[in-house]
């Protein structure tokens, strides 16, 4: 007897869902694929603060951030029930998007997603890429440590990004509004 694809849906959400991952690990469920990943290096970290400390001094707006929040991202396709956990989020302060939100929170009002290649960059690159833009995600900015650049892609449609800027490291990147600022990649 076949299964219902809903249904082994289902069961393997139950089972991501009801997982009991080793203590500094994180668990996601990406295009199908369950992923448990080990804690970052110091320089993966030191990527996020250096984004996070320019996203808080010069945005246009004033930012909340998340680090490491769990992301349902049930934006249909072929993989309506992902769940990502970004290295970090974004979303106006006047939205207050964070407060009260449950584990796995809907990405309703986030302004941008950040994510730094580790262990598995192809990931990070290509799987998680569609799965923010299936969410409508608005932008996603991947620092990516093997290739030396930091990636902004931008206007979601579908499961993919219709705009890509690009910057070595070393090399400023504009962020768009709310942002308006110069992103600055020295030290990526």
């Amino acid at each position: 007897m076949a299964h219902e694809p809903e249904a082994v849906e289902d069961s393997l959400l139950e089972s991501f869902l009801g997982l009991q991952t080793p203590e500094g690990t994180r668990a996601e469920l990406i295009e199908g694929e369950i992923v448990v990943t080990p804690p970052p290096d110091g320089d993966h970290e030191d990527c996020i603060g250096r984004v996070v400390e320019q996203v808080v001094l010069h945005s246009a707006v004033r930012m909340r951030f998340a680090g490491n929040k769990g992301l349902r991202l049930s934006g249909g396709g072929r993989c309506p029930r992902d769940h990502a956990i970004p290295d970090a989020a974004f979303a106006p302060a006047d939205k207050d998007v964070f407060r009260g939100a449950p584990p796995w929170m809907p990405p309703d009002g986030l302004a941008l997603v950040v994510e730094v290649t580790s262990t598995r960059p192809e990931r990070d690159r290509t799987a998680k890429r569609h799965c923010y833009a299936r969410a409508g995600i608005p932008l996603y900015l991947l620092v990516d440590r093997d290739l030396s650049r930091t990636t902004l892609f931008a206007l979601p449609e579908d499961d993919e990004y219709t705009e890509v800027h690009l910057a070595p490291f070393g090399k400023p990147l504009e962020l768009p509004a709310p942002f308006s600022f110069t992103l600055e990649t020295e030290g990526f």
